[in-house]
């Protein structure tokens, strides 16, 4: 995961080997799926693994 304050997003990635630091977090897919943004902000999932289950809408 990883964030631009000036641009108000969060993006989340797929998980790599070595991070470096102040480039993000790693976060397991658990975590990752269950993050949601502060209001006002913006959320990109760019990970590239398919999820088995999509989450439900409730109308």
């Amino acid at each position: 995961m990883s964030y631009n304050y000036d641009e108000r997003s969060v993006r989340l990635d797929d998980l790599l080997g070595v991070v470096e630091p102040g480039t993000g977090y790693q976060l397991c897919a658990s975590h990752s799926d269950r993050l949601s943004p502060p209001l006002g902000w913006t959320l990109t999932d760019h990970r590239s693994t398919s999820r088995l289950f999509a989450p439900l809408e409730v109308a």
